[in-house]
């Protein structure tokens, strides 16, 4: 349930970040160039994807110093920056039972 939720709300962030339209334009670009300078600029590199809806791939990509960026791929090639930060954890916990409200 906590995964569908939290897909759904990147799914839901893509879409508006997707459709903003001069500011989006400045934190967009061809996906070869931005996994580029995540790789260069801040040691990033993908360790999750997932589709948001039938045309949006969402990539997190993480450094060894626990930097953070997610982003979009849509259908026309570009790559749009979601989200960033510090202090990324990953985490492999297993999923509660199902029937289980915890």
């Amino acid at each position: 349930m906590n995964r569908t939720l939290f897909a759904l709300s990147l799914g839901f962030g893509a879409i508006i970040f997707a459709t903003q339209n001069a500011h989006a334009a400045t934190q967009c670009g061809p996906r070869a160039v931005v996994v580029a300078q995540l790789a260069d600029r801040y040691g990033e590199s993908r360790r999750g994807m997932g589709l948001a809806g039938n045309a949006a791939v969402v990539e997190v990509f993480v450094s060894d110093a626990a930097t953070w960026t997610v982003t979009v791929t849509l259908p026309d090639g570009r790559t749009c920056l979601l989200a960033s930060g510090e202090g990324w954890e990953a985490l492999d916990e297993a999923l509660p039972a199902k029937g289980d409200p915890a």
